[in-house]
C-alpha cells in the first residue's frame, strides 16, 4: 500500500486557538420561550462569541455592521486566567438558558439550531470534565505554527482594519506569556508534551525567528496594503514603518519567549507515548473522539467499523487487480489538459456537476505557503471566506509535500471543488442563521472533504479500473492511520504494536513507521476527524442508494447535506431524512 500523505486541518478561524469555543458568552436572560426571542438568543450568543477574539471576528464577519457588530475590543484573546470550573460553569449556564425555549413552539429551521446548540454544548460539557489535556502548542497544528498564516492573510478591507492589526501585534507577546501560563499549568498537572514534541514545536519558532528583518509579515503587509486605495502612498510608507516595529518589538520577543519558556519546561513531559497513559486518558480520548468526529459510537465500535470497513476496500482493490495484474504498475496519468492548478480547479468545477449541486459563483487564489513555514504545515488547506462575502476565497498549497500529479490534483479536490471552499460558499448560500458559524465539527468538515476527494479520482481523466484501485486504495490506508490513532491512544500500543500492525499491510520501514507515531503522538484524534467522518458520509450515501436503487438523486442527496452545513452524524442523519425522504 502506498504511502499516503499526511491529512490536515480546515482553517476554521481562530477557533483552534481557544480551547472551548462557548466560554466568552454573557449571561442572557430571555424574556420568553417564543420563537422570535429564540433568534434572539442565538443572535445575541453569536455576537458575543465572535467578537470575543478579533481575529476570528475578522475571519468571520467582513462587515460586523451588519450583524449588529457596532463596537468591540481589538484582543486575540487569552488562554491563561480560565480556570477550568468557570469553563464549566459557563456552559452549564448556557445549557440552562437553552433549556428554557419549548422546542415545540420553534420553526424547523430553529429546531435544526435548538439540537445543534444542545450537542455542541454537551460535547464541550464532556471535555471540561478533563482540564489542560488539550494543547493549544501541538507540532503542525499549533497556535505556533498557524497564527503567522492567518496574520499574513488577515484581510485589509479598510484603513480601520489596518489599525486594528498593529494592536494585535502588539498583543502578540502577552499573548504567548498567556499560553505559556497554560503549558506551566499543564506541567504542573503531569500532562506536558513529550520531549520530542516539544522540540518540533520549539524548531518551528526558531525557524521563524531566523531573519527578522525580512519576515514574511513584512513583504504580507505590504502586499495587502497596496490594495487600499484610500491611503496614500506617504501613509502606506508609514504604515510599513510601524508594522516593521511591531514585528521587531512583540512579534520576534512574543516567539523568542516562547522558545525560553518551552525550553525550561523540557524534561516535565513524562509520557512518550498515548493518552492513555495519562491518569483519566482514556477518558478524555472518548470525549476527545466524540467532539472531533461528531458521532456517538463508543471508541471500541470505531476500531471495528474501521478494520471492518477497510476490509472491503482491500477486497476491492484485490479484485481488481485478479482481474486486471497490469493495473498494479500502471502510472496514474492526469489529463494531459490539467496542466497547471487552474486548469485542474476549471475541470473540477466543471465536472462535479453531476453529482454535486451548482455552487456559487465566487473567485478562487491558490497561493503557496511561504518557505519559512512550510516544514511545520499542512499539505494544504483552505482559509474560510467570511460568512457574510463568500465572493472570493484563498487555497494554500505547500510545495515541500511533493506531490505526484493525481495526488496533487485530488489534494486540490480537497481543499476547493468539491471539497472545504465548495462546501463552505455553498452551505452559506443557503443562509444558515450565523450561530452555525460557531460550531466546529470536524468529522463533518473534513469527512466531507475526504469523501468528496475519493469521488475526484474519477474526475482524473483516469482508467476507471485504475481510478477505483486508486480510490479504494486510499481510503484504506487512511483507515490504517485511524485505527493505530486509536491503538495508541486508547489501547496503549507501543513500538512492538504498532510496527506488527503496519508490517502486516507491508509497511516495514522503520522510518516511516517512526514518522506515522510521531504524527499521532502530536495530535491525538486527528486522523478520526479525517476517515471515521468519510466513512459516516460514505455509510448514510449506501443507506440511501440501498433505498432509492435506480432512482438515487447523488445531487440531492449531497444538497440536503450541504443545507444542513457542519452538524454531528446523528443530526445530519436526521436532516438528511427530512430534506431527502
Amino acid at each position: 500500500m502506498k504511502h499516503i500523505r499526511k491529512y490536515r486541518i480546515l482553517f476554521t478561524a481562530l477557533l483552534i486557538l481557544v480551547l472551548y469555543a462557548i466560554l466568552h458568552f454573557s449571561v442572557f436572560s430571555s424574556s420568553g420561550k417564543s420563537a422570535g426571542s429564540f433568534s434572539d438568543f442565538c443572535n445575541t450568543l453569536f455576537q458575543e462569541e465572535v467578537s470575543s477574539t478579533t481575529v476570528n471576528l475578522h475571519y468571520t464577519l467582513k462587515n460586523p455592521k451588519s450583524a449588529g457588530i457596532d463596537s468591540y475590543e481589538i484582543t486575540l484573546g487569552s488562554l491563561s486566567g480560565r480556570s477550568p470550573k468557570l469553563q464549566k460553569k459557563e456552559l452549564d449556564s448556557l445549557s440552562d438558558q437553552l433549556k428554557k425555549f419549548s422546542y415545540s413552539r420553534l420553526s424547523d429551521k430553529q429546531k435544526t439550531t435548538y439540537s445543534l446548540l444542545s450537542d455542541y454544548i454537551k460535547r464541550q460539557q464532556a471535555l471540561t470534565a478533563y482540564p489542560y489535556y488539550d494543547d493549544p502548542l501541538s507540532p503542525s497544528a499549533g497556535v505556533t505554527s498557524q497564527l503567522p498564516v492567518l496574520l499574513a492573510e488577515y484581510p485589509f478591507y479598510t484603513k480601520t482594519d489596518v489599525d486594528n492589526y498593529l494592536v494585535l501585534l502588539s498583543q502578540m507577546d502577552s499573548y504567548f506569556s498567556g499560553i505559556l501560563d497554560y503549558e506551566q499549568k499543564k506541567a504542573d498537572a503531569g500532562l506536558f508534551m513529550s520531549d520530542s514534541a516539544c522540540m518540533k514545536v520549539l524548531d518551528s519558532c526558531e525557524v521563524f525567528t531566523e531573519h527578522p528583518d525580512d519576515n514574511f509579515l513584512i513583504e504580507t503587509f505590504a502586499g495587502r496594503l497596496d490594495s487600499l486605495n484610500e491611503l496614500t502612498d506617504s501613509q502606506k510608507d508609514s504604515y510599513c514603518e510601524k508594522n516593521k516595529s511591531a514585528i521587531k518589538e512583540h512579534v520576534i520577543p512574543a516567539y523568542t519567549q516562547m522558545i525560553f519558556g518551552l525550553t525550561s519546561l523540557l524534561g516535565r513531559g513524562k509520557n512518550d507515548w498515548g493518552m492513555c497513559y495519562y491518569k483519566d486518558g482514556k477518558g478524555y480520548y472518548e470525549a476527545l473522539v466524540s467532539s472531533v468526529t461528531g458521532c456517538d459510537d463508543s471508541v471500541d465500535s470505531l476500531f471495528k467499523e474501521i478494520a471492518s470497513a477497510r476490509k472491503k476496500d482491500l477486497s476491492v482493490c484485490t479484485d481488481l487487480l485478479v482481474k486486471k495484474p497490469e493495473l498494479l504498475s500502471e502510472e496514474p496519468k492526469l489529463n494531459a489538459k490539467l496542466n497547471n492548478e487552474n486548469a485542474m480547479l476549471a475541470s473540477l468545477q466543471k465536472s462535479i456537476r453531476k453529482d454535486f449541486p451548482k455552487p456559487p459563483e465566487t473567485e478562487c487564489e491558490i497561493c503557496h505557503v511561504d518557505s519559512a513555514l512550510s516544514e511545520f504545515l499542512a499539505p494544504a488547506f483552505y482559509i474560510t471566506a467570511p460568512i457574510d462575502d463568500i465572493s472570493h476565497n484563498r487555497i494554500y498549497i505547500n510545495d515541500a509535500k511533493n506531490y505526484s500529479d493525481i495526488y496533487y490534483f485530488t489534494t486540490l479536490a480537497h481543499e476547493s471543488y468539491p471539497g472545504h471552499l465548495y462546501q463552505t460558499i455553498s452551505t452559506a448560500a443557503y443562509g444558515l442563521p450565523p450561530v452555525h458559524s460557531l460550531f466546529d465539527y470536524p468529522g463533518f468538515t473534513e469527512g466531507w472533504a475526504t469523501y468528496v476527494e475519493m469521488q475526484t479520482f474519477y474526475y482524473a481523466g483516469l482508467d476507471k479500473k485504475l481510478a477505483s484501485l486508486l480510490q479504494h486504495n486510499q481510503a484504506a490506508t487512511l483507515s490504517l492511520y485511524a485505527t493505530s490513532d486509536i491503538g495508541i491512544h486508547y489501547y496503549g500500543w507501543k513500538e512492538k504494536e504498532l510496527t506488527a500492525f503496519w508490517n502486516k499491510y507491508g509497511v516495514t520501514d522503520e522510518q516511516t513507521i517512526r514518522e506515522i507515531k510521531e504524527l499521532i503522538l502530536g495530535e491525538p484524534g486527528n486522523y478520526l476527524k479525517y476517515y471515521v467522518g468519510y466513512l459516516k458520509f460514505r455509510q448514510l450515501r449506501e443507506q440511501y442508494e440501498k433505498k432509492y436503487g435506480d432512482k438515487f438523486d447523488a445531487v440531492a442527496f449531497h444538497e440536503a447535506i450541504l443545507r444542513t452545513g457542519p452538524s454531528p452524524f446523528p443530526i445530519l442523519e436526521q436532516e438528511v431524512a427530512r430534506l431527502y425522504p
